[in-house]
């Protein structure tokens, strides 16, 4: 099976998830996707998050998380990690790496905030710890389109302003197509989703993170700011930066050395450390 992916489907306490592993590595890696995941759960797609994260799959055994499918209209990133922690551990997972992406970081936070013995490296990418006026504001636009129905709207808006005008240059014709195809049948859970990426506020306990750190961020980010990548990176205690100079919020796709910078962490390639400026 290519690079051992499997699919699967979890019901703990009458709460289903769906997630993805793949790798046959001694050490664990859990992914956690950003707000798009209230789009499309990692259901069905663990060839294409295998061909993507190739990299890891020698050395770690690789968890793609979605959260669970049934879920309050307050639902939290806090409650979010509790779930997700179950979930892990219920499949045997009892120490890992984290790499949590946008609003994945928000939760990975938590994770590593909440169950300190469980979280052994943390990388944040592109995230934020306290809301701001941009991704307020930036959610407010997705919450409007998806109260309309209006799944094309979403997904160009989000295009706009996370990627560079090279790229967006570059694929304007498959974005186009992608904006087209693929929209939920409801969008209550995306509408819950952006909420709790407004709402989230760690910030005063991100000083509880003691496992080793590195926060990822984009110069150009539209969507929840360079700078919000810079306060956790001051505030989590030596915690390492790496910044994109010339991408924003899709730094984690634009650039090339991406999973190559989150494997040397997560392997402890101090070498690659002392290049990142704090």
């Amino acid at each position: 099976m290519f690079y051992n992916a499997k699919n699967h489907t979890v019901t703990i306490d009458g709460d289903t998830t769906d997630f993805i592993s793949f790798g046959k590595g001694k050490k664990n890696l859990v992914i956690i996707p950003g707000v798009g995941d209230g789009l499309k759960t990692a259901k069905g797609l663990a060839i294409p998050f295998a061909f993507m994260y190739r990299l890891f799959a020698k050395d770690f055994t690789v968890y793609v998380m979605s959260r669970k499918r049934n879920i309050p209209e307050n639902y939290n990133t806090q409650q979010m990690a509790a779930d997700m922690h179950k979930v892990l551990q219920s499949v045997g997972v009892e120490k890992t790496s984290v790499l949590g992406v946008s609003m994945g970081g928000m939760i990975a936070q938590y994770l590593a905030i909440d169950f300190p013995e469980f979280v052994e490296k943390l990388v944040l990418a592109v995230t934020l710890a306290r809301p701001n006026d941009t991704v307020k504001e930036r959610c407010e636009t997705w919450i409007n389109s998806a109260e309309e129905k209006d799944y094309q709207a979403i997904m160009k808006d989000s295009a706009l302003y996370s990627y560079s005008d090279e790229y967006l240059r570059k694929n304007k014709m498959m974005l186009n197509v992608i904006s087209k195809i693929g929209a939920p049948k409801s969008f209550d859970r995306f509408i819950t989703f952006s909420k709790a990426c407004t709402t989230h506020n760690a910030y005063d306990e991100l000083k509880k993170i003691t496992c080793p750190t590195l926060v990822i961020g984009g110069k150009q980010d539209k969507i929840v700011t360079y700078e919000a990548s810079e306060e956790i990176a001051s505030k989590i205690p030596n915690a390492k930066l790496k910044t994109y100079e010339k991408f924003g919020h899709a730094a984690y796709e634009e650039g090339k050395d991406f999973n190559k910078t989150v494997y040397e962490f997560c392997m402890g390639n101090e070498t690659l450390l002392e290049k990142i400026d704090k």
